[in-house]
């Protein structure tokens, strides 16, 4: 009984543990206006060599079948804008992009990318209308048409190809990937 006491008692502090981390004083007002009714999918957080990087959330419609979602990225290290869009085309070959085509959006992505340093966020927001919409810190820096170049730049996290296949996971938790990324789940 009392294993039994402890290990419930484990479990319900760490679900405390993420439902403060989920409903903290971020502001996410900027995926609620684009994502009607959004709620977080699935929580991540990659580490590379043991640093820790970022912390991602994946947001999705009440509806699961819905199109639009959003990813959140809370940085813990400081990158610049040129290497955040050097790294991005880099992940988009990784998962099939063409050379050619991943150069062009790397370009396109160092132009808009701001440098970022810990506690800062990157939000990216996918909606069929418009493509990709990029927020830094909840305010808008771009938007990029295109069902193509939102695949290749969601699929960075979302593709099964994906070189973070743990974030992977923790991003979809239990659900299936958004439309755009795998189709039918």
């Amino acid at each position: 009984m009392g294993k039994h006491l402890l290990h419930s008692s484990a479990a319900l502090f760490i679900a405390l543990l993420l439902v403060n981390g989920l409903a903290g004083a971020k502001d996410t007002s900027h995926i609620d206006l684009a994502i009607n009714s959004s709620q977080p999918q699935g929580v991540g957080r990659l580490n590379f060599w043991g640093f820790h990087v970022y912390d991602a959330t994946l947001y999705r419609a009440a509806n699961s079948s819905s199109p639009e979602f959003a990813l959140d990225i809370q940085y813990q290290r400081s990158f610049s804008g040129q290497a955040l869009a050097s790294k991005s085309a880099d992940e988009m070959r990784k998962i099939g992009v063409p050379e050619a085509q991943a150069v062009i959006w790397g370009k396109e992505l160092a132009t808009v990318l701001p440098n970022v340093e810990p506690g800062q966020t990157l939000t990216g927001v996918y909606s069929p209308k418009v493509g990709t919409t990029l927020f830094y810190e909840g305010k808008k820096i771009a938007q990029i048409p295109g069902a193509e170049f939102s695949k290749a730049f969601f699929g960075i996290w979302l593709d099964p190809k994906t070189s973070a296949p743990k974030l992977r996971a923790e991003l979809l938790g239990n659900g299936c990937p958004p439309p755009l990324i795998s189709g039918a789940c």
